[in-house]
């Protein structure tokens, strides 16, 4: 029986205009090294890029979806992290972030910047099997990337800091009660069940959820002012383009829509 050990990686494969990306350090239960974080981002970077690419799934391999950092290759004098170039998409959306929905698979141990990579997606489904912890106050730091607003931003002040004070492990109902989730299944079916929502996804305009979401995104950093000033544009956006003229037809014919993307 081989002992030998698969060298850690991220994966992308497509199915139609589903981009599944599957991170693979599961003998470390998915410690993410810098070398598997800049994998992930390029992949990222491939799927916002291509336009027949339509929704990513972001599913971690085995029970686990991270333990968190592989630290001392992040943080001291063996540390081999570098930044992550502007140009490519930011796993935890603080730079550039996916134009397109993004659905996380989330199970067993999601600890630190598990959660902030989930939190930085649009969709989390969650096994019934997944646990949260933010524990970096509990070693002497602060979570850097992205929990400090997300929390807040998910499921209200209070929740936010009840858990980032606390650094406790809650699991996949309290997870989902506070906005963090938005589904929770058995540990298997939860896979299932969000390629089947990203295959949904794929049933609606590509641009049209695209503009979607740009302008949810105008609304999160400068407010409702700035939201509905962008109405017009978002109008001009979607009413030049083919699918368009498709969801009309198929208004009219009383018929499922086909759409392009473009």
């Amino acid at each position: 029986m081989s002992t030998e050990q698969k060298t850690p990686e991220v994966r992308m494969t497509i199915d139609d205009h589903v981009c599944l990306i599957s991170l693979d350090n599961a003998a470390k239960k998915n410690a993410i090294t810098p070398e598997l974080l800049d994998q992930l981002s390029k992949h990222l970077t491939t799927f916002d890029d291509d336009d027949d690419l339509w929704v990513a799934v972001l599913d971690p391999v085995g029970e686990h979806t991270t333990a968190g950092l592989d630290m001392p290759k992040f943080f001291g004098p063996e540390a081999t992290a570098k930044p992550i170039p502007p140009d490519q998409v930011d796993p935890f959306g603080l730079a550039r972030r996916c134009k397109k929905p993004v659905v996380s698979v989330v199970h067993g141990i999601t600890y630190t910047i598990g959660i902030e990579m989930m939190l930085a997606s649009d969709i989390v489904i969650a096994a019934d099997t997944a646990k949260f912890c933010q524990l970096e106050s509990k070693r002497g730091i602060a979570p850097l990337g992205g929990a400090h607003f997300r929390y807040v931003e998910r499921a209200g002040w209070g929740n936010a800091m009840y858990h980032l004070f606390l650094c406790d492990e809650f699991g996949a109902q309290e997870a989902l009660r506070i906005g963090f989730v938005q589904e929770v299944l058995p540990y298997g079916q939860h896979r299932e069940r969000a390629i089947e929502i990203a295959r949904l996804i794929c049933k609606c305009a590509p641009i049209g959820l695209r503009t979607t979401k740009e302008a949810a995104l105008i609304y999160a950093r400068d407010g409702e002012e700035k939201a509905i000033a962008a109405i017009p544009a978002m109008q001009e956006t979607v009413f030049a383009t083919e699918d368009f003229k498709e969801g009309i037809r198929s208004f009219k014919e009383r018929r499922e829509a086909k759409f392009l993307g473009r």
